[in-house]
């Protein structure tokens, strides 16, 4: 364990050092609201200027992965600074939970989300959401050649032709619930699968450009990088298109961001302010509305137009208070992936 721990401490020495020279949307002053932010900085500060717009109250962030501030968060305990942290994808917040480190949500607040888009516990909920999704160079597969089920993809006859970025902490999302879905031998085949076959990437925009590009024929991200790039230029999605597996697979997980507000705050009435409205239709209308193209959850808003729904994908049930981001690093790096 001792390795473990003391490559978790660099990463939080670093994280703190770049915590504190990441840009704070506001002022620097304490009494400003603190979000360890590990969304998209563009959406997070959508959603931060239209709630201090709103409610005059004034908010900083600081940002970072998901793993990286979910450990801080649990390196800082009690000492955080923190008052809210928002995520890309549910693991980190399932860490911080396990921790004992969040705060009951507001009753309003959890009477926006639907039962499906939260845990629970109460603990935190979902703000948005992602699909899982297969990118395919349409000049090198037709649509009967396409993989059936993510599983699939650990066959021989996929070495070499598809690509993913293990290292990121949204592919490792999908790990997860592969691992809650199918249980812990089947995952580890199909990391050995992985390991075999697949060609790895640094992201999903590095793999997205290498299936255009035809390096591999097809590759696993989540939609909004296709849909944001199809709604420009095209320019590293344009002899693409995506697969929906569907059918409850293990491909189709609906990753949740998350949104949570820590026991330690000092100003726990503003975060629950802020997460009640994210949750809320003016916050969920930033999702429908803006250029981010992932999922609203929450006070019935519909997804971006040029979407499919949410409720179309079919996505598997997922208990998102559950999914094991250590026991997936350690698969992962038990088959050489990490």
């Amino acid at each position: 364990m001792r390795p473990q721990w003391s490559r978790i401490a660099a990463v939080i020495s670093v994280v703190a050092v770049a915590a504190g020279l990441t840009g704070c949307s506001g002022s620097d002053e304490s009494d400003d609201l603190l979000i360890y932010n590990a969304q998209h900085e563009s959406l997070t500060k959508e959603w931060i200027d239209a709630f201090t717009e709103e409610t005059g109250i004034k908010v900083s962030y600081r940002q970072g992965g998901d793993t990286e501030l979910g450990n801080q968060l649990v390196a800082e305990g009690d000492a955080s600074p923190a008052d809210v942290f928002l995520t890309e994808n549910s693991p980190a917040m399932a860490a911080v939970e396990r921790a004992g480190l969040f705060a009951d949500l507001a009753p309003q607040t959890i009477e926006q989300v639907p039962a499906q888009y939260r845990p629970a516990t109460g603990k935190w909920t979902g703000v948005a959401a992602r699909s899982t999704v297969f990118v395919y160079n349409k000049a090198r597969l037709q649509p009967d050649q396409l993989p059936t089920s993510l599983l699939d993809l650990q066959r021989p006859e996929w070495k070499g032709r598809w690509g993913a970025p293990p290292a990121k902490a949204d592919f490792q999302a999908i790990v997860a619930a592969l691992l809650q879905l199918e249980g812990e031998q089947a995952t580890a085949d199909w990391l050995a699968g992985m390991k075999a076959n697949a060609v790895i990437y640094n992201d999903n925009i590095a793999t997205l450009k290498a299936v255009n590009a035809g390096e591999v024929d097809g590759g696993v991200i989540y939609h909004y990088y296709w849909f944001r790039d199809q709604s420009k230029t095209k320019e590293i999605s344009g002899n693409t298109a995506l697969h929906y597996f569907k059918n409850q697979d293990p491909g189709a997980f609906v990753s949740l961001s998350g949104g949570g507000v820590l026991e330690s705050s000092d100003k726990k009435d503003q975060a629950q302010q802020f997460i009640t409205f994210v949750t809320g239709r003016a916050g969920q209308e930033v999702l429908e509305k803006g250029t981010s193209f992932e999922y609203p959850v929450a006070s019935g808003v519909p997804a971006n137009p040029a979407l499919p729904p949410l409720d179309s994908l079919q996505a598997p049930a997922v208990d998102p208070s559950t999914l094991d981001a250590q026991k997936v690093t350690d698969l992962m790096t038990k088959d050489g992936l990490l």
